[in-house]
């Protein structure tokens, strides 16, 4: 396995690596409740951009509810995260053994390893599960950018207009001004940026349709997920 030997152990073995190594697992479960977390975020019914996998034949996501379906294996990883957590204290606890030969490691030790071997396991297993079969909703994803009416794209559109000689503090209050005439007449970004001269006369209509597409805007999160992808593979 690699481990090599100890070179200074006493009666025992100094507790630091075996915290250390219930740290590393507590991360670890950190990291799947973080990725697990947004996917029940993303499945609320307000948002619903991606969902768990579900047997509509057999699987009942509520006792009470019958339209529901629960993200249950997400909600499982949260839940045993937190347990995870809860073991790196006592693990703590266990490194200043009296005189470098106590034993009040020995029982809490009984429960920390093999419940943070077991349970990091099982979440490891459950989040594997969940990606592999989880369903994305490409057509909720773009009508959730359009619920802003081209107000999330601002940002895109500010950068357009500063690369005009306009300088960015003026091309943010333009816009600024422009995304608030659009929220309170009720109307597209589009048309209170085409209906202000000061814009209109620096960007066609071309112009400031492609900064109002969200497809044009990704910035390199295409190449960092390709990147990560291919590191981790």
């Amino acid at each position: 396995l690699g481990i090599g030997t100890e070179e200074a152990a006493t009666q025992v073995v100094g507790r630091d690596r075996h915290a250390e190594f219930i740290g590393v697992v507590a991360n670890l479960a950190a990291s799947l409740e973080k990725f697990c977390t947004e996917v029940r975020n993303l499945q609320r019914t307000e948002i619903g951009e991606v969902a768990e996998a579900f047997d509509a034949e057999s699987q009942v996501g509520s006792s009470t509810m019958a339209n529901k379906e629960n993200p249950i294996a997400s909600e499982n990883v949260c839940s045993l995260a937190r347990i995870v957590r809860s073991l790196v204290i006592p693990a703590l606890e266990d490194v200043p053994l009296w005189h470098e030969r106590d034993l009040t490691n020995s029982a809490a030790e009984r429960i920390l390893l093999p419940h943070a071997c077991v349970l990091i396991d099982e979440m490891l297993a459950r989040t594997t599960e969940v990606f592999r079969t989880l369903r994305v909703f490409p057509d909720r994803m773009r009508a959730n950018l359009e619920a802003t009416k081209g107000q999330v794209m601002a940002e895109a559109v500010m950068m357009a207009l500063a690369g005009k000689e306009l300088g960015r503090q003026e091309a943010h209050k333009l816009v600024r001004e422009a995304a608030q005439a659009a929220r309170t007449k009720g109307i597209h970004l589009r048309e209170a940026l085409l209906a202000e001269p000061r814009i209109s006369k620096l960007l066609s209509k071309a112009e400031i349709d492609a900064a109002l597409n969200p497809e044009a805007y990704l910035g390199q999160s295409v190449a960092i997920v390709e990147a990560t992808i291919k590191r981790l593979r």
